[in-house]
């Protein structure tokens, strides 16, 4: 029997030695001398002429977003689309994130996209990043995006032209072209942060963040191939989030000696990852499959119904145990009290057996009591892995547990914890990307709307949108991204899809009538804002759970965030209804000119 009492005065003390009053400025942006941590290890820089001329569609960002708003451009007769990326190729945070062991943790069948459009049948239950990279490359190849393609490029301006109807983009190469519409799809996992731990810069060893892994120093590559190279190396590496859950296996077997530094663990459940057989992978993959599959998802997931789980992985099984519990109350007593009173009693069942996992695996009695996580399962990412906690059962792995506090400083010859300095070789920075920062902040430019209007100015007091997608003020530009649409956060891609036909579907409108400008009216606007005020907030992101990113680092968010929610029904009511509005040729709320 749980004792939630004992188990919520817990959860409280072990956030409160996290909380920080810095919150976000914790961490260090990396610009001056820490902007070599930016430099692209994949691919060389290729120069290029200016671009001074003009397409029907710009897209800011590389990755999920553009790839698949560009090909349902491609599908709708919009071929010439140029996606703007500041990597060196198409894939967003998989070009990036090419540390050993990096892979989905939802199921590849749902989370890459346009597997029926390219006929691509996943490997495995969880694809490692190369696969989802070459997915990405696909896609590119087959909608013929890498025609246009400007690589190696941030946009430094966006500027709406009243007279011309068109945006003005100018680039950091240089670039001053025109379109007539633009995409935003920067995401929220694509600049790097370090800790900002004091001595940082006076390391004397090699270090880099797991975004931009060090193979020439480290051996080894992206596909699993051992790191002969670290064989006699000393080697920290700092956080322990769903990157260092991925990467620590392969690190332990490589490294001469270990240090896996934490400062909150993280809940890392089954994983159970598989080849995918292709004799069953043909019977299901029939038309329209996918769209099946990321619905059959979402209503397992994220309040729908569904009578079967398709996917049956970590995701859903919370959810399951809910609707279990639910479905048992008797119905006087299924209220909203009640049924928010079996949620938490699903969680602490579900974090019960995470713990209990901990002590099954990790046989050092000590370490595993470190190892547990003493939150809400929906406090932070939560992680899925076979083969990290086994990690700990090596005598060449060791965690240095912080207690809640981080690492202390950072010197010449390694780092210190509690009084004690820890020598090493190699510190690698598993410490994540902005995710709290200001979007503009984030992006590298603020868009200037109608008027000259900034979008920081028009969303000062909060995000205001429709859909997630237009906002008033900044006609023929359209947002890719979660917020006020869905809000699936378990499955980005779905999202993303989503938007990128609505978007397609609208561009084709706007060019089939002539129309030189679409926009969102301010009255459409203001009713969407309105209606998802009356949901029940913000889902994520509670200050009773330990810091982090989903709750802005434990820190009051601000009033602003009170509009970083979703659809009030639910995700699958907000799929539905989207994909309703732009079947239906009428596109309310937008106003074509």
């Amino acid at each position: 029997m749980v004792d939630k009492k004992a188990l919520l005065v817990k959860y409280i003390a072990e956030r409160d030695k996290r909380l920080r009053a810095d919150g976000n400025d914790q961490y260090l942006r990396l610009e001056g001398q820490l902007s070599h941590y930016l430099d692209d290890p994949y691919t060389p820089v290729a120069p290029r002429e200016p671009k001074t001329d003009h397409v029907t569609f710009a897209f800011v960002g590389g990755g999920f977003a553009g790839l698949v708003t560009g090909a349902r451009l491609v599908e709708a007769g919009v071929k010439d689309v140029r996606i703007l990326e500041k990597g060196g190729d198409f894939g967003g945070t998989w070009y990036w994130n090419r540390y050993p062991g990096a892979q989905c943790d939802t199921a590849s069948m749902i989370y890459m996209p346009l597997l029926e459009e390219t006929g691509h049948m996943p490997s495995e239950k969880y694809a490692h990043a190369p696969e989802i990279l070459e997915q990405c490359q696909r896609i590119g190849r087959q909608y013929g995006l890498y025609d246009n393609a400007l690589f190696h490029t941030e946009v430094e301006s966006l500027t709406w032209q009243e007279a011309e109807h068109r945006w003005l983009i100018r680039t950091n190469r240089g670039d001053a072209f025109t379109a007539s519409f633009i995409g935003l799809g920067t995401g929220p996992l694509h600049v790097p942060k370090l800790p900002g731990i004091p001595g940082i810069g006076d390391f004397k060893g090699h270090a880099f963040h797991t975004s931009r892994w060090d193979y020439d120093y480290t051996g080894g590559d992206p596909k699993g191939a051992l790191m002969e190279k670290l064989a006699d190396k000393r080697v920290a590496i700092i956080g322990t989030g769903a990157t260092s859950v991925q990467a620590v296996p392969h690190l332990s077997r490589a490294c001469g000696k270990l240090y896996v530094v934490q400062r909150t663990p993280s809940s890392v459940d089954v994983r159970a990852n598989a080849p995918i057989d292709p004799d069953w992978f043909k019977s299901i993959a029939e038309p329209g499959w996918q769209k099946r599959w990321l619905e059959n998802f979402t209503a397992n997931q994220a309040g729908g119904a569904a009578d079967e789980d398709l996917v049956q992985d970590g995701w859903t099984d919370l959810s399951r145990r809910i609707r279990s519990k639910i479905s048992d109350l008797p119905p006087e007593r299924r209220t909203p009290m009640d049924m928010l009173a079996a949620y938490e009693d699903s969680d602490f069942e579900k974090m019960e057996e995470i713990r209990s996992r901990v002590d099954s695996i990790v046989s050092d009695r000590e370490t595993a009591q470190k190892l547990k996580a003493w939150y809400r399962q929906l406090c932070k990412r939560p992680c899925f892995h076979d083969a990290y906690l086994q990690s700990f059962n090596s005598p060449s792995t060791v965690l240095v547990d912080t207690d809640g506090q981080g690492v202390e400083k950072i010197t010449e010859k390694g780092f210190v914890v509690a009084g004690v300095e820890y020598e090493v070789d190699c510190i690698i920075y598993a410490s994540g990307f902005e995710v709290g920062t200001p979007f503009e902040q984030r992006a590298g430019f603020d868009l200037a709307g109608r008027g000259g209007r900034r979008l920081s100015e028009a969303w000062a007091e909060g995000m205001k949108t429709l859909h997630g997608i237009h906002a008033h003020g900044f006609p023929n530009a359209f947002l890719v991204q979660p917020t006020q649409g869905a809000n699936l956060i378990s499955n980005i891609p779905h999202n993303l899809t989503e938007s990128g036909a609505t978007i397609a579907a609208i561009v084709r409108e706007a060019l089939d009538r002539g129309a030189q400008e679409v926009e969102v009216t301010a009255e459409a606007q203001a009713a969407w804002v309105d209606l998802l005020l009356t949901g029940m907030g913000r889902m994520l992101g509670s200050p009773d759970c330990t810091p982090g990113y989903y709750n802005n680092e434990g820190q009051d968010p601000g009033p602003a965030a009170r509009l970083n929610v979703g659809y009030p029904h639910g995700a699958s009511a907000f799929f539905t209804y989207i994909q309703g509005w732009r079947s239906s040729g009428a596109f309310e709320g937008l106003a074509f000119r």
